[in-house]
């Protein structure tokens, strides 16, 4: 089956499958991060942009350059911590497929 480009998939509650996946990848790598226990120069930027990307999913249609935006400041900030890549992994992939046939 064809679909436009505006035209998305919904789950059986009515909500975007992507918006899902992204309120669960950002809600696992908030949890990931604050049980982390070394201290990270710029934590308090990622939490800060973990908050906003959780808040844009709550909002049901996320702005994609806005979520790409906080993606590159979340990576920045604890991208090179091992112990959070799976994690952050899972945000990237969720972020991308808001990208995708736009």
């Amino acid at each position: 089956m064809l679909r436009s480009v505006e035209q998305r998939c919904v789950t059986g509650n009515g909500e975007d499958p992507r918006v899902t996946q992204l309120r669960a990848a950002v809600s696992r790598l908030r949890r990931e991060l604050a049980a982390h226990p070394a201290e990270l120069p710029d934590r308090g930027v990622a939490e800060d942009e973990l908050a906003s990307l959780h808040a844009m999913a709550l909002g049901g249609a996320p702005e994609i350059m806005r979520l790409r935006r906080s993606l590159l400041l979340v990576a920045g900030s604890v991208g090179s911590v091992s112990a959070l890549a799976e994690a952050l992994t899972q945000v990237r992939k969720a972020v991308e497929l808001f990208g995708r046939g736009a």
